[in-house]
């Protein structure tokens, strides 16, 4: 096990090396061709019928000098990232159109080429879409409606759109905060656009469009799968990192660089999400994410991180001693929940329905919990909890969440699991008295014959996590700067 944190990275950036001459900024992503988009439109033609038009809203400019980042949806359906676009789809002709703001010289000249209105048949060749047209062309094609025919459905977003670093729970408790708020109480951004469309599109019925795009990005294809996986690639190196450099007096901070330089030297563009770096009393915390808290010898760190690569994330979390062994105590328990863990992830399989997983782990973890003999009783009764709280959800069939352009991922996984599918587990075993927390989290992709855990590179033993923390770390490299004197 010595050295394989190193080896591995070296592996994986030798497949992936990027180029260090500069090179032009793409004006169309390189990640997906537009056939790809086209048949996820061709998928909501066939859903939405001859009657159905969907006008989807991309995302608007960016609050602060922030990178611009279109919305999950406005990107799956098009590729396209441009501010204040919007995408027609006419179930009609089965064309699809996009508008785009006029082209502003001074803004090109202070951040590069963007696609506008102007580039009609550079867009069109990009994207593959049928039109392009400026926005104010967009209230005139809609108008046309009403005189087309009085049956059509205008489909839209009814749901908080995710933007960067967020899935559709955090969208939804934005808009309830900004909602409650006195002072404020405005709908999301959606809720007006509907609005407006309802006041100048009266005759016409609309609908959601989420239910119809979310039953698409449940399952992946082989190229966002291999996006998924990638992001799983630079998290989890990021964790191996984090396993060589923590030790007692690392502030939780320190971690969060590491793993964003990880992420960022190596093609991401942002955060999946927070950073959940959770060193003793922390842990508990299960969204914690201030990072202030200095390590100290004999606790646990919790690190759960991962990229923004492409538009598709990962989640994957391990927990490791603070001071690179795990004590006597650390040892009883964890290896109890890694057995108990280990139950669950490796019964996943494909054509299976989730609640009869969890019975088969659920009866499995029973033995385990009837086998292990405790140190403490409240040791015994966590365990024994752990075993009754998942046994008492198997009826829900949930086992765990969807990961893909979200972190918590749209889709159902009601019924048996299909190729495609991506989802994590994370179940947790707490013992409140002591403030001890123990959670792993794991990425699987179902194939047609089997389940692929595509983190299960990265460490989780006992021994194997000792041994990657014995190795010497990016902050032992680089030790912290004492203190910079300041000249008058």
């Amino acid at each position: 096990m010595k050295a394989i944190a190193r080896s591995f990275t070296l592996v994986l950036l030798c497949v992936w090396t990027i180029p260090s001459f500069a090179q032009d900024t793409p004006l169309f992503t390189t990640d997906f061709p537009p056939e790809e988009f086209a048949a996820r439109r061709a998928s909501v033609f066939d859903a939405i019928g001859p009657q159905g038009v969907v006008i989807l809203q991309g995302e608007g400019s960016p609050r602060g000098y922030t990178r611009f980042r279109q919305s999950n949806e406005f990107y799956y359906m098009s590729g396209i990232e441009v501010p204040h676009a919007y995408l027609v789809l006419d179930g009609a002709s089965r064309r699809t159109t996009v508008y785009l703001p006029h082209r502003d010289d001074r803004r090109e000249r202070s951040e590069g080429k963007m696609l506008s209105a102007e580039d009609i048949d550079l867009v069109r060749e990009l994207t593959g879409v049928d039109a392009v047209a400026p926005p104010e062309a967009m209230t005139a094609a809609l108008s046309a409606l009403k005189r087309r025919r009085s049956e059509t459905t205008l489909y839209t977003l009814f749901q908080p759109a995710e933007g960067l670093a967020e899935s559709r729970d955090l969208g939804i408790r934005r808009t309830t905060d900004r909602i409650a708020d006195a002072w404020d109480g405005r709908p999301s951004r959606e809720a007006h656009f509907v609005g407006l469309m309802r006041e100048r599109l009266p005759e016409l019925e609309i609908a959601s469009l989420n239910p119809i795009l979310d039953e698409l990005r449940l399952i992946k294809s082989p190229r966002e799968i291999a996006m998924i996986r990638r992001a799983t690639e630079l998290s989890s190196l990021a964790i191996l990192e984090a396993m060589q450099s923590v030790q007692p007096g690392v502030v939780e901070r320190e971690v969060d660089a590491l793993a964003r330089f990880i992420y960022l030297r190596h093609g991401a563009q942002g955060d999946a999400y927070y950073s959940l770096v959770a060193s003793g009393p922390n842990a508990p915390y299960p969204h914690y994410h201030a990072g202030t808290r200095t390590m100290m010898d004999g606790e646990w760190l919790l690190m759960d991180y991962a990229p923004d690569y492409g538009y598709y994330m990962s989640d994957v979390t391990r927990m490791m001693p603070v001071n690179g062994v795990f004590s006597l105590a650390q040892r009883e328990l964890y290896s109890f929940y890694l057995t108990a863990y280990r139950a669950i992830l490796y019964r996943i399989r494909p054509g299976v329905e989730g609640s009869t997983i969890k019975e088969e782990a659920a009866q499995e973890m029973r033995e385990v919990l009837a086998a292990t003999t405790f140190s403490k009783p409240r040791y015994e009764a966590a365990a024994t909890a752990f075993v009754e709280n998942y046994a008492r959800g198997v009826s829900s069939g949930r086992l765990g969440h969807g990961v893909g352009m979200a972190t918590h991922d749209v889709g159902s996984f009601d019924g048996p699991l299909r190729e495609g599918m991506v989802f994590t587990i994370e179940p947790a075993l707490r013992v409140p008295e002591e403030g001890i927390y123990i959670r792993l989290e794991d990425l699987i992709v179902i194939h047609a014959d089997r389940a692929e855990v595509i983190s299960d590179f990265l460490p989780s033993g006992m021994d194997d996590i000792e041994a990657v923390m014995a190795e010497r770390g990016m902050l032992q490299e680089y030790p912290e700067l004492i203190q910079l004197s300041v000249r008058e």
